[in-house]
């Protein structure tokens, strides 16, 4: 007798080692990851100045790592660069104001491809046990690529830039801005963890240690040896001026705001300070060239009767020039100079000039190229020690830790914003010396042509400020500090160990895979 009943087929097992083709709980046609992800550069953005919302960029981290976990790395790798895109487009969008909107977006996206990497490598890493700590620490690694690759990297946009003054800020004394970025990445993973319960108690232990070893670091304070410094921002004008008509009327404000200063100081309105700062760029004439500039200087530091570190480009050696500071002595005159260790690739030097002629007339914007430096900016200026930098090269940790261990005691910051209009460029490099004077234990002055100049405390915090496109001047007293902070000492092994790390998660997820 034959049975009628119906066959039914038992489920096969999957031999060991295979992946389930079944979609993922979302769909594979979701929308959510790349919403997420845009959301997430776009909250990193706002968290960074001029909007000043740090409490967003550990969410943003959140948002990111939620968006790459258990998507596959191609996939997420995508998620990373749109992501990144939202991120930098709006951040950088002073760049445009000199080259245009072409290397503006340039620039957006190539800072934006690092993220890539990220969004596939958290989409591996988040799929260990304690992976909120290595998705921080690959958030490191990206970084230390970034702030290096290519032609001397940009480090802008950073995590810790975004952490000007906020809970985790002290975290930058123990282990510089990697250590600030580690903590902010934490906070974020941690929250990722608290949304999916997965490896919650790595998320929080810890985000609650970096948060209360923050809250324990000793405030740096003001005692000890100190000077007064006056900074001075004579302003630009905006008259259409040819090149070197406005040339002359930036070095003219600057001398005679000093002139001004003078006056207040033998009427009793204003202290006598030890030594004056001017910005970047105060003196475009070169005064060992220019006798009508040298004699300009000159009068402007005799009147005011103590050194000045002056701001200046010199022409050569050849066909090349340099952006310096040079102590201008109201008797002995001109004498030590710092030159810009980091020119500004694309800004100040011109890679691969030729070839990019053929692509862009805009090559031309940069007609001759900057000299690189080669010692730190170590220089003495009436009683002050000083640990000089220029313009965007506080972003960069190295050139910072050289002038401090080189025996820097206030760290100045000599900057012309005035190209970047009233955009967000001059409050984020005002971010990034909040960080500094945290991670060294040193004063920040920051002098700027047009503005924003400042006074920061060694812990951080604004003492003085100005405002944009105004002539002013600050005088204030600021310490003047020997002492080394932890990051001081131990330099790049804490960026280097964090890195390693990510990198030692990520490859133990491709051998899992």
């Amino acid at each position: 007798m034959t049975s009628t009943a119906p066959s039914v087929r038992l489920p096969q097992a999957r031999p060991p080692g295979t992946r389930s083709t079944a979609p993922s709980y979302a769909g594979r046609g979701s929308l959510w990851r790349p919403a997420a992800a845009l959301l997430a550069g776009l909250l990193l953005d706002v968290s960074f100045p001029p909007h000043d919302l740090w409490l967003l960029a550990p969410v943003a981290v959140a948002l990111l790592t939620l968006a790459c976990r258990g998507a596959r790395p191609r996939r997420a790798a995508a998620l990373g660069l749109v992501a990144g895109l939202a991120f930098f487009v709006p951040l950088l969008v002073w760049t445009g104001a000199v080259a245009g909107p072409g290397a503006w977006l340039a620039l957006a996206v190539a800072e934006a491809c690092f993220f890539a990497p990220l969004g596939a490598a958290l989409s591996v890493v988040t799929r260990l046990p304690g992976w909120p700590i290595w998705t921080a620490a690959l958030w490191v690694g990206q970084e230390a690529l970034r702030d290096r690759l290519p032609f001397g990297g940009f480090p802008w946009g950073r995590l810790a830039f975004s952490q000007g003054h906020s809970e985790l800020t002290p975290l930058a004394a123990l282990g510089g801005a990697p250590l600030l970025t580690f903590a902010v990445a934490v906070v974020g993973a941690a929250m990722a963890a608290v949304v999916l319960r997965k490896a919650l108690w790595v998320g929080l232990v810890g985000a609650a240690v970096l948060l209360g070893t923050a809250q324990l670091l000793p405030a740096a304070g003001t005692s000890g040896p100190s000077a007064v410094v006056a900074v001075v921002q004579g302003n630009v004008p905006r008259l259409g001026l040819d090149a070197f008509a406005q040339r002359a009327a930036v070095l003219r404000n600057h001398a005679a705001t000093t002139h001004a200063l003078a006056a207040d100081i033998r009427a009793g309105r204003s202290p006598r300070p030890d030594l004056v700062v001017w910005p970047e760029n105060a003196s475009d004439l070169d005064p060992y060239t220019v006798p009508e500039a040298a004699a300009t200087i000159d009068a402007a530091v005799k009147d005011v009767g103590v050194p000045v570190l002056v701001g200046a480009v010199l022409d050569g050696p050849g066909d090349k020039i340099r952006n310096a500071g040079i102590v201008w002595d109201p008797v002995t005159g001109p004498g030590a100079m710092y030159v810009k260790r980091h020119p500004v690739p694309f800004g100040e030097y011109m890679p691969y000039r030729s070839l990019i002629r053929r692509i862009s007339s805009k090559v031309d914007l940069v007609p001759r190229d900057f000299l690189a430096g080669r010692s730190p900016g170590v220089l003495t200026v009436g009683p002050a020690r000083l640990a000089d930098v220029i313009c965007f090269e506080v972003a960069y940790d190295g050139v910072v830790r050289d002038a401090v261990r080189g025996g820097g005691r206030l760290l100045v910051v000599q900057t012309n914003n005035a190209t970047f209009g009233r955009s967000g460029e001059t409050l984020q490099q005002l971010a990034m010396g909040r960080v500094r004077a945290v991670e060294h234990g040193r004063a920040v002055v920051v002098a700027a042509t047009s503005g924003v100049s400042a006074v920061i405390d060694p812990d951080g915090r604004l003492v003085q400020r100005t405002r944009v496109f105004t002539r002013d001047v600050m005088v204030q007293r600021v310490p003047l500090r020997d002492a080394s902070t932890p990051a001081t000492r131990v330099g790049a092994l804490p960026e280097l160990a964090l890195a390693l790390l990510g990198a030692a998660a990520l490859l133990v997820g491709l051998v899992r895979r």
